[in-house]
């Protein structure tokens, strides 16, 4: 496999059931190991409890402030730089706290699809 370089196109953010707006930047369906997707909550919004059925995901940071719920029992308090890896069947969800965009990447192991999806409200 050789090199691959994407330019990431702003108009293609779509909505979410899940109440989030999504840009994925990596999700080649010829090579399944990995998705890196950014996701953005606006302020004062609760993503949906969800799960990834046997894909881990990490999320990172960049700009925001929120509160990241998992397993309905650990909460984390997220700020820019803040890395949160989540295993794999696990129940999340996150907060934005504060009063801008709550911005962040969520590497996904192996990658993102839909079908691994489990809405859990």
């Amino acid at each position: 496999m050789s090199a691959q370089f994407i330019e990431t196109d702003e108009h293609k953010e779509f909505s979410t059931i899940e109440r989030c707006h999504i840009l994925e930047l990596l999700n080649d369906s010829k090579d399944r190991t990995q998705s890196i997707a950014r996701a953005r909550v606006e302020p004062g919004v609760i993503t949906a409890w969800h799960r990834l059925k046997g894909t881990s995901e990490c999320y990172y940071i960049l700009s925001g402030e929120g509160e990241a719920e998992i397993a309905e029992t650990e909460k984390y308090k997220m700020r820019p730089h803040s890395l949160l890896r989540i295993p794999p069947d696990t129940a999340q969800r996150i907060t934005n706290t504060g009063k801008e965009d709550l911005i962040f990447l969520c590497f996904c192991t192996p990658a993102f699809s839909a079908d691994i999806y489990e809405e859990l409200e």
